[in-house]
């Protein structure tokens, strides 16, 4: 019965996300980032796969997408887009914190309307530092935070560091250390 229920919470929220992508599209948010050919990207959270798709395409042929999620239902849905784009470039990932990657292998990690329901979002930011490379940045945009929220929570650890914004609702931070 909980599945049921996931799955059509699941839709809903999709739903709500499309609404809001007609409105403003991923391509859009993501192209002042700074993510450039060849990249390495983890978009962590990444839902219904909306902002991994653009991404997919700035890389290139020679970068790679990390697309992870809690949901595996996100996962599949990613997988769906992988082969309606021809994106050889992305990968899924299932997961609720830790990434699997190597240490200091992404350049970049997009962290994209998650942050407000993270259950433990230090051990998420230890996590996403360990994979960043050195000068590898963090992009996040959370449509729920204000502005001073979202700088404190970013670098209360000391891990993150503000760097720019992106656009009128992205932020970029470098990696400490």
């Amino acid at each position: 019965m909980k599945n049921i229920f996931t799955g059509i919470a699941y839709r809903l929220t999709s739903l709500i996300l499309n609404a809001r992508y007609r409105r403003d599209p991923p391509e859009k948010i993501i192209e002042p980032v700074g993510i450039a050919q060849g990249d390495i990207v983890l978009d962590y959270g990444c839902g219904p796969g909306k902002y991994t798709v653009a991404a997919a395409r700035l890389v290139g042929e020679f970068g790679k997408i990390f697309a992870l999620d809690i949901h595996p239902i996100s996962a599949r849905q990613v997988r769906r887009l992988k082969r309606k784009h021809c994106l050889a470039n992305v990968e899924t990932i299932t997961s609720d914190g830790e990434t699997g990657l190597a240490d200091a292998s992404v350049d970049v990690v997009l962290l994209y309307d998650i942050y407000h329901i993270l259950k433990n979002p230090a051990m998420i930011l230890e996590e996403l530092h360990r994979v960043l490379k050195p000068g590898g940045f963090l992009s996040m945009s959370d449509h729920h935070l204000r502005e001073p929220d979202i700088l404190e929570g970013m670098q209360a650890g000391g891990l993150f560091k503000f760097d720019r914004k992106a656009g009128d609702i992205v932020y970029n931070f470098t990696r400490v250390g």
